[in-house]
């Protein structure tokens, strides 16, 4: 068990109880049932939207009634999912991430990362966005930085003068690494420390020099987009996908 049931207590820790809740299934549970009322919710209203549409086409034009109560459903919920997904740029989707999750086994790319087709919808209010963004943060936080090192790749591909900055600073921090082993600095802290000051003024003269630090924020940009989007549509489904048409 997560933890130690105890009639006295009146209260149990955010991340046991948030343990216990994974563990359990019931985040799964939660997010299909929120997607599952808004969707009822969601045709309720547009039944409502039609029969008031068609009892005023029996006594007025249907062009001058029915376009704005049609229209002002959609225009609702179009302006509710753009605010959701401007609530995403105020998530830390980082908050809860632990060494645990990046020391787990990568989830497969293909069932467990992108799916199937019915893996995605829109949230339905900002706390289910809220708590998609971090619970897939934890489960593919592996892919997720695997599609970062992709992207910085394909950023000093665009940018080769990039790739030999990063180069440069990797050889020249080799070589402080072999004058300090070579020259015994490690017994003299006032040279050795001067020597770093000046390998690190080196390093960001370079980095500037060479646009290093564009790659990697054209890199941090695309990922974080990337991430924030396929987390906030992405269900919560059991981490074991099974297989499909082996359903019972």
């Amino acid at each position: 068990m997560a933890f130690s049931a105890n009639p006295l207590a009146l209260s149990v820790p955010d991340p046991t109880f948030e343990s216990w809740l994974r563990d359990s299934g019931y985040l799964e549970i939660l997010d299909q049932r929120t997607s599952d009322l808004h969707r009822i919710s969601t045709s309720a209203a547009t039944t409502t939207t039609t029969t008031v549409t068609n009892s005023n086409s029996t006594t007025a034009d249907p062009l001058s009634v029915a376009t704005p109560v049609s229209g002002g459903f959609f225009l609702s919920n179009v302006l509710n999912q753009i605010g959701i997904l401007l609530s995403l740029l105020t998530i830390n989707p980082f908050s809860k991430l632990t060494n645990e999750d990046f020391s787990r086994d990568t989830p497969p790319w293909t069932l467990g990362f992108i799916g199937y087709s019915d893996s995605y919808s829109f949230s339905s209010s900002r706390s289910q966005a809220r708590m998609r963004v971090t619970e897939n943060n934890k489960r593919y936080c592996r892919n997720y930085f695997t599609l970062f090192i992709i992207f910085f790749a394909c950023s000093l591909y665009q940018i080769p003068i990039a790739l030999v900055g990063l180069v440069s600073s990797l050889a020249l921090w080799d070589l402080f690494a072999y004058c300090v082993r070579r020259w015994g600095l490690d017994n003299h802290p006032v040279a050795r420390e001067c020597l770093l000051r000046l390998v690190q003024c080196a390093t960001a003269v370079i980095t500037f020099a060479c646009s290093v630090q564009t790659a990697v924020l054209y890199a941090l940009g695309v990922s974080y987009a990337v991430m924030m989007v396929h987390a906030s549509f992405r269900k919560l489904t059991p981490i074991k996908q099974p297989t499909k048409g082996k359903q019972k």
